[in-house]
């Protein structure tokens, strides 16, 4: 009886434990790996990190606005690497695909060549400002510095500056200040102050203030639309602009069109 009871129950047995061994085996198998969860969590909190103002995040402003001194274009290029490593949404800086670029592109062009003649032409010599730009003299008629000069203008200041002083610092001061109508007057006042100064060791009072006066209004544009391809591009024409009336040394002309 003990032997055939052995023999009839070892197959059960058998299949028990199967069962159990395929159940671990599946349970096993449906558990996230320890280390992948690790570095996943390690992942979050280095963006988090990097997003907040403790120490990392303060260390990645200092870094980004010291890469600013270097080249404008180089710190833009560091605040896309911030974005993307504290997982940051493109959008909060600016970077919305427009729902058509062909529109943008124009809209761009005809506003950034438009101010440009405005200041110029109206703006700046009411503030009693020299027609002739001292800094940026030594562009007229001068063939050899055009290519750097094109490139300065529209990767420094159309592609830098926009994305550093509108989509960056906009970002940065909006998580502080937070995002009501006061908070953007305060936004917008403080960056334009900045991209002034930032204008006053190279292009003295006067370059001071009209960057000033520009970055008001970009970066009034920027605080209602939130975009900033359109600025960049708009950026990048008025300082082509300014480089033509400069390298077909009409900066006088222009200044007098209004006020002889």
């Amino acid at each position: 009886m003990t032997s055939e009871a052995q023999e009839t129950s070892s197959p059960q047995s058998r299949i028990w434990l199967n069962m159990t061994t395929e159940s671990n085996s599946t349970e096993r198998l449906c558990e996230p790996p320890i280390p992948a969860q690790a570095a996943s969590s390690s992942d979050d909190r280095f963006a988090a990190s990097l997003r907040g103002f403790g120490p990392l995040g303060i260390l990645a402003i200092v870094v980004i606005l010291l890469g600013n001194a270097v080249f404008t274009g180089f710190a833009a290029t560091l605040v896309l690497l911030w974005v993307w490593l504290s997982r940051t949404k493109w959008r909060e800086i600016g970077y919305v695909r427009p729902t058509s670029w062909a529109g943008t592109i124009t809209l761009g062009l005809v506003f950034g060549s438009a101010f440009k003649f405005l200041m110029k032409a109206i703006v700046m010599p009411l503030m009693g400002a020299d027609p002739i730009n001292q800094a940026y003299h030594y562009l007229a008629g001068n063939r050899a510095a055009l290519p750097g000069a094109v490139f300065a203008m529209v990767v420094g200041a159309g592609f830098g500056e926009e994305t550093v002083f509108r989509g960056y610092m906009f970002e940065r001061l909006g998580k502080l200040f937070g995002s009501g109508v006061g908070a953007k007057v305060s936004i917008v006042l403080l960056t334009s102050i900045l991209f002034g100064l930032a204008h006053y060791s190279v292009q003295g009072l006067a370059g001071t203030e009209q960057a000033t006066i520009t970055g008001l209004v970009f970066g009034a544009i920027f605080a209602v639309t939130g975009r900033i391809f359109m600025l960049m591009i708009a950026h990048a024409a008025f300082d082509l602009t300014a480089l033509a009336i400069i390298y077909w040394d009409l900066e006088t002309r222009v200044a007098h069109l209004v006020f002889k």
